[in-house]
């Protein structure tokens, strides 16, 4: 029964390069990325080798806990896809306990085990220092399983208890203004003088943490090199002590998932014909109210939207942690506002799924559909910046850089629009199906989504050049420039928008048909 599970683990890694070379490329990428980072810790725990034991056991503690809680943290806030969730197999009589080993050992099969193996191979290396090289060697199969299991168990949790669309979305949500809540303390950790008072910090994190399930069995071999061989088989049985409490856990999962259904919401009911009773009848009018629905209802786009506020603060504390003047900082939520809401049409073909249908069987203009795209964003956008822009120009200390400020963002709008007209025609990459948690990252995107993303990013700011040029004269050599950055805002963002939706729909029209088979298939 464990070889058939096996087998199909591996068969599902296998067909993952059957798809598209975009999509064989972005596993590559992905696999690649994953030994990057395992080689990287791997190589600097094989360096604390020469380091003093304080010193190894602090760092060594502290990323070991790190590690494991994002193995429990992360299938949870972002949500996880799970290709072998145990009630797929409700139907095949595998008793539940048969069922616990094989999908337990089938989960060894992935790369961040692959990953955590390396590291837990390397950490052996890091306390070859007499007798702690035998917890070393005996705690490494246990922080293998340790992580293994978390994700077991948080991914089952996250698919049992998470299971309708609202509480998946309720809690990323959270996971979102979690990490922005956190964010300032990792932000004051990196401003502390590591030379003189890091070690001091890091030793205080790591006797904590050491106490933890979560990081006793990677400080269990630093007692031992510093002497502590009590205190070492201490953290040791709670380390065991904590696998089989996660082992318990995982039985009790699967065999309550086996026999409970899922949990579907309640759908909710809609009356009157909304945005459409107003759009009027022609192509772009009745796909702007069509997209208008989506930004109202859909919860891919309300998060969206949430992180768009979200975005300038995280970039604001640490550079005002780092003593930019707060005058400065005033200057860049607008355009980074600006850039996000330009960036979020650029999938937006995706975003539709298999509802594109209706767009090429009715034989719907491309320069239609990207017309009606790029109105929500507009509507939105447009009040925002301005508002915005009335805020951050006395937070500047000089109310006459308004133009200036709006000018900057309406032209990163416009033209960011122009280009995610384009790039959702021509590079669609797979996004998160309508009803699916909108923090749950589809298996099929890779260097796809990546390259597309950055792409449109620096574009949108080169495109934007001639206009952050004109603001930064209006704060040099007078404000006379902040109505020419305006003035270019508009009317290079204009020129820029209208090329992108003419351009972006011919390219629409020519590829109706692989955008169907693109949504079918993805």
């Amino acid at each position: 029964m464990v070889a058939q599970f096996l087998r199909l683990k591996l068969q599902l890694l296998g067909n993952a390069f059957r798809r598209s070379v975009w999509q064989i490329i972005g596993l590559i990428v992905g696999l690649g990325y994953g030994l990057g980072i395992a080689i990287a810790v791997s190589s600097s725990l094989i360096g604390l080798r020469l380091a003093s034991i304080p010193i190894a056991a602090s760092a060594v503690t502290v990323f070991g806990t790190i590690l494991v809680l994002g193995f429990i943290v992360i299938p949870i806030v972002f949500g996880v896809d799970d290709v072998m969730d145990p009630r797929k197999f409700a139907l095949f009589g595998i008793s539940s306990s048969r069922l616990t080993t094989g999908l337990a050992i089938a989960a060894l099969v992935s790369i961040p085990t692959l990953v955590v193996a390396l590291i837990s191979l390397a950490q052996i290396i890091t306390w070859a220092r007499g007798p702690a090289v035998l917890l070393a060697i005996l705690g490494a199969p246990v922080i293998v399983a340790t992580c293994v299991l978390c994700a077991r168990v948080a991914t089952s949790v996250g698919a049992f208890l998470l299971s309708t669309r609202r509480s998946r979305d309720a809690t990323g949500v959270f996971g979102i203004l979690l990490l922005l809540l956190i964010a300032p303390i990792f932000l004051l950790l990196l401003n502390v003088n590591w030379q003189h008072d890091g070690l001091a910090v890091l030793n205080g994190i790591a006797v904590v943490s050491s106490w933890t399930p979560f990081g006793a069995v990677w400080a269990a071999p630093a007692d031992a090199a510093a002497g502590d061989v009590g205190g070492a088989l201490l953290k040791e049985l709670i380390a065991l002590a904590f696998v089989g409490l996660l082992w318990l856990a995982w039985r009790y999962l699967v065999a309550t998932m086996l026999v409970t259904p899922q949990r579907s919401a309640q759908a909710k009911s809609y009356s009157g014909l909304g945005f459409f009773t107003v759009s009027g009848t022609g192509q772009a009018s009745v796909i702007a109210a069509r997209s208008l629905t989506y930004w109202v209802r859909d919860a891919r786009y309300h998060v969206s939207l949430l992180i768009i506020p979200i975005v300038p603060f995280v970039l604001i504390v640490p550079l005002m942690i780092a003593g930019v003047p707060t005058n400065v900082l005033a200057l860049l939520p607008v355009p980074v506002m600006a850039l996000f809401l330009g960036w979020s049409i650029h999938n937006d073909v995706a975003y539709d799924s298999t509802a594109i249908w209706m767009h090429v069987a009715s034989g719907v203009r491309g320069r239609a559909d990207r017309l009606g795209r790029v109105i929500p964003p507009l509507l939105v956008g447009v009040p925002v910046l301005v508002i915005g822009a009335l805020i951050c120009a006395p937070l500047y200390g000089d109310g006459r850089v308004f133009p200036a400020i709006l000018g900057v963002g309406l032209g990163i709008l416009l033209s960011g629009l122009g280009l995610s007209s384009i790039m959702s025609a021509r590079f669609p990459y797979p996004a998160v199906r309508p009803g699916d948690s909108p923090f749950a990252q589809p298996q099929a995107a890779g260097t796809a989504s990546s390259l597309t993303q950055s792409l449109s990013f620096v574009a949108t700011f080169l495109l934007a050049a001639p206009t952050f040029w004109l603001g930064y004269r209006a704060l040099v050599d007078g404000m006379l420039w902040a109505w020419a950055a305006l003035a270019c805002g508009i009317l290079l963002g204009g020129v820029l928008l209208l090329g992108g939706i003419l351009w972006g729909g011919h390219i629409f029209d020519r590829r109706s048909p692989e955008l169907l088979a693109f949504s079918v298939r993805n």
